[in-house]
């Protein structure tokens, strides 16, 4: 495979949750392109189902889209935060409640040609109540779907 060279990088914006970059690269026939990069930590993305098969999910405000979205509970990790370790902590910000059990199910890059968020996918089972504080920007409504009526929504 054709290789592409990194000549130089600046930094464009820190925000709170995430960096600018604009890499410029030297592409495999020479010429000079620049790409901006949008640098995060990682997250995680959890699929709670309780005992009666439901799946959970969080209705909240996202204002980069202008309404309210039914998402399932996801979350940043802090700086050094293991991945396993955010999706606990996740769970119990957003739907106040610890997963008995974790399981990895996945992993992928969010959006490869802008960013560098690699999102972890967990299953979340037993799950009992123990609530931690939302952050102060969350309002958050926690919603039980049937998981067939979930996968016919999607």
């Amino acid at each position: 495979m054709a290789r592409f060279e990194l000549t130089r990088s600046e930094t464009l914006l820190e925000g709170r949750a995430f960096k600018i970059r604009r890499d410029h690269l030297r592409t495999p026939d020479g010429r000079e392109t620049g790409y901006d990069i949008v640098e995060h930590v990682g997250s995680v993305i959890m699929l709670p189902i309780d005992e009666e098969g439901n799946l959970l999910f969080v209705r909240q405000y996202r204002h980069a889209a202008g309404s309210e979205l039914l998402e399932l509970p996801a979350g940043t990790r802090d700086e050094d935060e293991s991945y396993e370790s955010c999706a606990a902590r996740e769970m119990r910000e957003e739907t106040g409640l610890a997963a008995g059990v974790l399981e990895k199910v996945g992993e992928f890059y969010l959006a490869p040609g802008y960013s560098t968020e690699f999102m972890m996918v967990y299953i979340a089972r037993n799950l009992t109540p123990d609530p931690l504080p939302t952050d102060p920007d969350e309002f958050l409504q926690l919603e039980r779907i049937p998981v067939t009526k979930a996968l016919q929504m999607a």
